[in-house]
């Protein structure tokens, strides 16, 4: 279920109801036997290319809870410039198990000279939603020699740092490919809160294109 969850709603504060479907987002309404952790999070599936019935590589899970994501008020913590309040646990959920993966893989078979990569789910949707292609790692300190090669072959990758660990993580990727250049976001902002604020011109502004 999706349609007026609280994963719908979250989604379209973050300015990305657009593209929602196009990423096949999706809300635990009900679980299984052994997922009920995963009840009302996000569900946010890795897709790949190919599509077909193994279409899915996995899916990760992220926390949407009100007394997690809005305040006293009502209004969420991000429209503030505040963090989030998941106490007890983190924000997303990985299936037990399941290793580090690169998402948002169809971007990679999309024709474009230039490529973003960026650390996050929601980040990278907000770049495709401003017309960049763009992939995303989990999280820092994630990504995996073996997912490089395929950033060969780009003129430009476009390595996105949005705060101290992020510049330090791009700046280590950086040193493995002769293509990227580390691009630091302004006023400490993720490129989701550059778009809720400024809008999907000045993304594209501030990596030059």
């Amino acid at each position: 279920m999706y349609p007026g969850s609280p994963a719908e709603a979250y989604i379209n504060a973050r300015g990305l109801g657009e593209v929602a479907a196009r990423f096949g987002l999706g809300c635990v309404a009900s679980a299984i036997p052994g997922h009920e952790r995963y009840r009302n999070h996000i569900a946010i599936p890795y897709l790949r290319p190919a599509g077909g019935e193994d279409a899915v590589a996995t899916v990760r899970f992220r926390c949407v809870a009100d007394q997690c994501v809005k305040d006293a008020n009502g209004t969420y913590y991000f429209l503030k410039r505040e963090k989030e309040r998941h106490e007890g646990h983190g924000k997303y959920l990985t299936i037990p198990g399941d290793p580090p993966r690169l998402f948002n893989t169809p971007s990679l078979i999309q024709t474009s000279p230039h490529l973003v990569v960026v650390e996050g789910e929601f980040d990278a949707m907000t770049w495709e939603f401003a017309g960049v292609p763009a992939v995303g790692a989990p999280g820092t300190g994630t990504w995996r020699d073996y997912w490089s090669p395929a950033l060969f072959g780009y003129e430009t990758v476009f390595l996105i740092a949005e705060d101290a660990a992020g510049s330090t993580f791009m700046d280590q990727l950086a040193a493995e490919m002769p293509n990227a250049k580390v691009i630091q976001m302004a006023e400490d902002l993720d490129s989701n809160q550059t778009l809720l604020e400024y809008g999907p011109a000045v993304l594209r502004e501030r990596i030059g294109l």
